[in-house]
């Protein structure tokens, strides 16, 4: 089949595969057998400069099924290593397909990868296809993310295969299209210093300042700056997960982008009733990845990080560790200020003042305490509403006149105060309840209606309106029980 790629909209350029053949592999396409579209994510295309209608038809649907390559695009799986729950492995895309970087009408640039695709030199065993299940999990987790405000990369369209693949029964397979800035990990660095030269490892690094970070100019400390700029998003970043209650569950290496967006969505979740501890993935049996270890576990990457780059900071070793541990104590201050100035939003406050963290530790300690939700506790503090799990209780009720005294202090007005927190805290999340109620409608009965209206409810969060009440709802006591996989 002969791809128009003006027809669908395609503006490729290659540039990763200019880079040292060391950190990809080029391959084959994986053919499936009868590709069909099942969700399309029409505003994104339309942002890419993508012609939406003609890539759900056959065309179309032959690139987002993998069947077809594009005459300008690419087809290669990136290498990358990874700490992965503290251990030290090579990775590499083993069931993605990175075919090409779209460049938008208005000049950005963005991966455009298959995820299921089928199998390359890096699959370690597997079989490189994906279930239905998770690519749709991550479609709506990613497509949420974004609603939210929070960096992430995004989903384009899933599509079935026509074929059942084997996991712990056999299950649909599907293809998701991921769109991302890019596909740089901490773990490709790794990779590069692990297993490549010092050239190629500079040659990475210079391609990614001039990817995402091209206001660092050829100065002395290029690259000690690059490690600074990437810290900065990545505190930036973190302290957002935190102010939504998301818990990422996998924080490997290999799933910390140099760009600052969130990736790999396989065993996260959202957090309702608050509690510091919450785990949700089955494979974090130590409660390495815990909501209330996200940040430090960021700081650990983040030096990971910097131990690819010790050739790049400094030729003596000692030096560049030196110059790598100085910069690198001024994570856990970033990461601080990102979150204070967070919570201080989500309750209506616009100065400083040094006892607001106490406030803020006072409000969570006893939202832990009463197992408040942890959504609706800011929602119902924004809405002024009575909240089910704190109403009545006494030193609730003492805490929230030292919060209405804070308020006092301030000159903005009640309304100002209002329009600050309504923007700072959403009415709804993609509830773990509703996810699976989503999921099982598509996998297990076809019935795709559930999943749309969901998404159709978790694109504008802040909205706050009557038609989200029902999504606000927090599921029974069962909740506690929550259990998410992998995906693979």
């Amino acid at each position: 089949m002969t791809i128009d790629t003006a027809k669908l909209g395609w503006n490729f350029d290659n540039t990763y595969s200019r880079l040292p053949e060391k950190l990809y592999s080029t391959i084959d396409p994986n053919p499936v057998s009868s590709a069909k579209m099942i969700i399309f994510n029409h505003s994104l295309a339309e942002s890419l400069g993508l012609n939406g209608e003609a890539l759900q038809e056959e065309e179309g649907l032959a690139v987002l099924a993998g069947n077809e390559v594009p005459p300008e695009g690419a087809s290669l799986a990136q290498a990358y290593a990874g700490h992965q729950f503290g251990g030290f492995t090579m990775l590499g895309d083993g069931r993605a397909l990175l075919i090409g970087e779209q460049i938008t009408p208005g000049g950005e640039r963005f991966d455009i990868q298959l995820k299921g695709s089928g199998r390359t030199p890096y699959s370690r065993g597997g079989d490189g296809r994906a279930a239905l299940g998770p690519m749709l999990r991550e479609y709506i987790i990613s497509e949420a993310m974004h609603g939210l405000g929070i960096p992430t990369t995004r989903s384009l369209a899933v599509v079935t295969t026509g074929e059942r693949i084997m996991r712990e029964r056999l299950l649909p397979g599907a293809i998701m299209t991921r769109v991302a800035s890019s596909h740089l990990r901490v773990g490709t660095f790794q990779y590069a210093a692990n297993w490549g030269s010092v050239e190629e490892l500079r040659a990475l690094a210079d391609y990614a300042i001039e990817r995402h970070y091209p206001e660092i100019g050829k100065v002395e400390e290029r690259y000690l700056d690059f490690f600074k700029a990437v810290m900065k998003r990545q505190a930036a970043l973190i302290a957002k997960w935190q102010l939504v209650g998301f818990i990422h569950g996998v924080m490997n290496t290999d799933n910390m982008t140099i760009s600052g967006d969130t990736i790999d969505y396989g065993p996260c979740a959202f957090m309702d009733v608050y509690d510091p501890k919450t785990v949700f993935s089955s494979i974090d049996a130590q409660g390495r990845y815990a909501y209330e270890n996200q940040p430090r576990i960021g700081g650990w990457n983040l030096a990971r990080f910097a131990e690819a780059l010790l050739p790049l900071l400094h030729q003596e070793q000692e030096k560049a560790v030196e110059i790598a541990q100085e910069a690198l104590y001024e994570y856990s201050g970033l990461y601080k200020s990102h979150w204070l100035a967070g919570m201080r939003a989500k309750l209506g406050i616009f100065n400083e003042e040094k006892e607001d963290e106490a406030l803020i530790d006072e409000l969570l300690g006893l939202m832990k305490e009463h197992s408040a939700d942890f959504t609706n506790t800011f929602r119902m503090l924004t809405l002024d509403n009575t909240m089910d799990a704190l109403s009545g209780k006494p030193e609730f009720d003492a805490w929230h006149g030292k919060w209405q005294t804070r308020l006092e202090r301030q000159q903005e007005s009640k309304e100002a105060v209002h329009t600050l927190m309504k923007r700072s805290n959403p009415a709804v999340i993609p509830r773990n309840h509703r996810v699976e109620a989503a999921l099982e409608a598509a996998v297990e009965f076809g019935n795709y209606g559930v999943m749309e209206n969901l998404l159709k409810i978790l694109k504008y969060p802040f909205a706050h309106t009557e038609e989200q009440e029902d999504y606000c709802a927090v599921p029974g006591d069962s909740a506690g029980d929550y259990r998410t996989y992998c995906g693979t």
